[in-house]
């Protein structure tokens, strides 16, 4: 069966058994092309609650996604086609550490990355994403009467808030990190813009301060794809400092532009773990336990607060 056959019968199978399917940007694009909607995390986490409705939902991302998802929809049933698609940024940070870190550091307001597990999101007090950490820290600061705050798990994420907001951002842990971002080195950056320099630069929030710096737009995956959305006629190159999955939903949309990897390893292989067979699969054993992810009531109605906070911007 070709790759258009198969993505056919998904397209029947997905209809006939009313399912939505969510993809996020670093998936890969055969995926994409099938599915209902395509986002990053906040716009996916915004689709799951508003837009999402139907029985199941099968989310193809990473499981602290299909985890948000469950939260937001705790009647339906949230499926992941490979549960062994994990964040490790998220494996980073425990709920346990959240509560020490709280504890030698009182009355300083939680702010915990999506990419987290759902118990670390019961622990804080409001959730971000790259496209609104900073504006949350703002708010939450001054609501809290602070001039730092709790930031975790993401310390590349939690530099680049304190860099732009000014308030200090306590890390948890020192180290917490995306292993494909922080891969980025900026000599990887200076070779692709002497190999094309009339491109424009843009690079994850989760990438270092010393990428960050060489970059002209630096922003979440949807951000980036706004950019180039919106680019003049002039602005026809791009290095793109995030994962290929982005840069292969540009070339679909945009295919009158040029883009270049920032660097070869700007692959995760944790996204790249479902494929169009396991979708088929799941679409024809809804039922099956071993795909379904289920966050338990009493966590879920503890992690929804800070969530629905977070999505107020």
């Amino acid at each position: 069966m070709t790759i258009k056959q198969l993505q056919s019968k998904i397209l029947d199978l997905k209809v006939k058994n009313d399912v939505t399917i969510l993809a996020h940007y670093y998936q890969p694009i055969e995926i994409q092309e099938i599915a209902d909607h395509v986002g990053d995390s906040l716009g996916l986490s915004r689709i799951a609650k508003e837009k999402a409705n139907t029985e199941y939902i099968i989310f193809a991302g990473v499981l602290f996604m299909a985890e948000t998802a469950s939260i937001l929809n705790q009647h339906k049933h949230v499926l992941i086609p490979n549960p062994e698609s994990c964040c490790p940024m998220a494996g980073f940070l425990t709920a346990d550490k959240v509560l020490e870190f709280k504890e030698n550091n009182p009355n300083k307001p939680v702010v915990v990355y999506v990419n987290s597990t759902a118990a670390v999101k019961a622990e804080a007090d409001v959730c971000c994403t790259s496209s609104n950490c900073v504006n949350i820290t703002k708010n939450i600061s001054k609501e809290f009467n602070s001039d730092s705050v709790l930031f975790g798990p993401d310390a590349n994420l939690a530099d680049y808030v304190e860099q732009i907001s000014g308030i200090k951002t306590i890390k948890m842990p020192d180290n917490g990190h995306c292993i494909v971002h922080s891969q980025l080195k900026p000599n990887d950056i200076i070779n692709q813009k002497n190999k094309y320099p009339t491109a424009k630069i843009l690079v994850h929030p989760e990438c270092t301060r010393a990428v960050r710096e060489l970059a002209d737009i630096i922003g979440s995956t949807a951000k980036m794809y706004k950019y180039v959305k919106s680019s003049t006629n002039e602005e026809d190159k791009f290095i793109i400092g995030t994962e290929i999955g982005l840069l292969e939903r540009m070339k679909l949309d945009f295919p009158n532009k040029e883009y270049f990897l920032a660097s070869e390893k700007m692959i995760c292989y944790n996204m790249k773990k479902h494929n169009l067979e396991l979708i088929e699969y799941v679409l024809t054993h809804l039922d099956d336990k071993s795909f379904e992810v289920k966050v338990p009531e009493k966590i879920a109605k503890k992690a929804l607060i800070p969530i629905d906070r977070m999505l107020l911007y």
